[in-house]
């Protein structure tokens, strides 16, 4: 029962290997993929009061892993309901596409239950590769090698990451003689002041960093995001950041605010973040480039609840990174809609849509509003929520810099959305969508709106997240 999430998306793994040994339509791919994503769904569901130990402790299942688990598998089916027939994939790896998709969820959810720095190293690689992979099958697009090159700087930057966090592991279990994180918390308690202690905290996070794309490590976001399909590019937009964060909390957790090294640097990769993406994102002209560099700046702000080292800024850290998913998938599933031949969406393309696709344009004003922060949206009040906690703890020249980024970036979201209704279609055709498109366009607008004007339940079960490894 402890292992189910896993053991299902193994079965699901192995399905697609079965289906790629044959020919099989595209259509019949497809309702193939939603069915195995709801039962992995359904299969996490059923465990999410399961606690306990495998592994000879290395995996733990408890409140917090099965909370992440249940965003992984709720994004990752979201993404394949708008994802279609996968246009912007050679249709001979169709079949392959999904296995490899598969083992990076499953190396995603493993991430989360990880309380063991090898495990840790293991999961994070499997999810990893499975993606590196997932990048080249994209369809050639105009004699385009572009998926290609994005997958080689991905690859490179990912192993230069994975290469700098293995490094740090190696301190921190010659410092602690463990690769436990709660033996290494234990023994970290008396070294927060020792350089070998912080330059293995650093290191170490410079993995977790890569995953949630913030500054230094955010270099391969946008030809990544331009370079692969547009069905991939969400994928990676959310749902490894879910995992990210909850290797971040569990890791910063066992740092106290005593740390105060520590403490500057999460200040510092959080306001260059910010800058960076936002600065970045004014001049995109590509609409997946821009949600790049538009993602860094969000990381930046999830570090704000990571650095109060309270409960409740753990808690609203995870409050807004589900928030987070929710709007990227808003735009994303926009994205794959107009874009029905695979190609990239230019910020033109997206002109006059409130006449060829009402709902469309619907989904992607909630979503674009949410991310610059304007309420009633979740971003919004996720935005609110992590300034206070951080002005709380007189991060008062923080809280400028991130209200100053909120401004910026309201500048290019809301230009999106201009163009949008108030541009001619110059002849564009409509766009057709269909019903579980329509019903999920409507969902992900219901929930963006639901949390941010009722953030109450959804934060009590995010406190009760982290309560339960603190």
């Amino acid at each position: 029962m402890l292992f189910l999430p896993e053991l299902t998306l193994l079965g699901t793994g192995l399905i697609f290997f079965v289906l790629s040994l044959g020919a099989h339509s595209s259509d019949t791919i497809r309702n193939v993929a939603i069915t195995l994503c709801a039962v992995t769904l359904a299969a996490t569901l059923a465990t999410y009061n399961a606690t306990g130990e495998l592994f000879y402790g290395a995996f733990k299942v408890d409140m917090f892993s099965q909370v992440f688990k249940i965003l992984i598998a709720f994004a990752t089916l979201i993404v394949v309901i708008f994802s279609d027939k996968l246009p912007g994939i050679k249709s001979k790896f169709l079949s392959e596409y999904y296995i490899f998709l598969s083992m990076s969820v499953l190396g995603l959810m493993m991430l989360v239950s990880s309380v063991e720095l090898l495990g840790i190293f293991v999961a994070l690689e499997l999810s990893s590769f499975a993606v590196y992979i997932m990048v080249p099958m994209r369809d050639e697009i105009h004699g385009s090698k572009g998926q290609m090159e994005a997958a080689i700087k991905y690859l490179l930057y990912g192993v230069a990451a994975t290469g700098f966090m293995l490094f740090g592991m190696s301190y921190l279990f010659g410092l602690t003689g463990s690769t436990r994180l709660d033996v290494i918390v234990t023994q970290l308690s008396t070294m927060y002041t020792q350089p070998a202690a912080i330059i293995a905290i650093a290191l170490v996070l410079s993995g977790f960093f890569y995953k949630l794309a913030l500054f230094p490590f955010h270099f391969w976001v946008p030809d990544v995001y331009e370079g692969a399909s547009n069905e991939t590019t969400a994928f990676i937009a959310a749902v490894p950041k879910i995992a990210a964060v909850a290797l971040l909390v569990r890791f910063v957790s066992l740092v106290s605010n005593d740390g105060k090294e520590i403490v500057n640097l999460l200040m510092v990769c959080a306001v260059l973040s910010m800058f960076y993406g936002n600065l970045s994102a004014l001049v995109q002209k590509d609409f997946k480039r821009m949600l790049g560099f538009s993602g860094i700046a969000h990381g930046g702000f999830v570090l704000l609840g990571l650095i109060t080292f309270h409960v409740t800024g753990f808690a609203t850290s995870l409050y807004y990174i589900a928030g987070y998913v929710l709007m990227n998938l808003a735009c994303f599933l926009v994205i794959c809609s107009v874009s029905k031949d695979g190609n990239n969406l230019a910020i033109e393309d997206l002109s006059g849509l409130h006449k060829r696709a009402p709902l469309l344009a619907l989904t992607l004003t909630v979503g674009l509003f949410s991310l610059a922060g304007i309420p009633p949206f979740v971003g919004f009040t996720g935005k609110f929520m992590l300034l206070v906690g951080a002005l709380k703890e007189d991060y008062l020249l923080l809280v400028i810099l991130a209200a100053i980024n909120t401004a910026i970036a309201i500048f290019y979201y809301l230009s999106v959305v201009r163009l949008t209704f108030c541009s001619d279609s110059e002849d564009r055709g409509k766009v057709e969508t269909g019903l579980l498109t329509n019903v999920t366009s409507v969902f992900l607008m219901l929930a963006i709106i639901i949390m941010g004007v009722i953030p109450s339940k959804f934060i009590d079960v995010a406190t009760a997240t982290i309560q339960s490894i603190m």
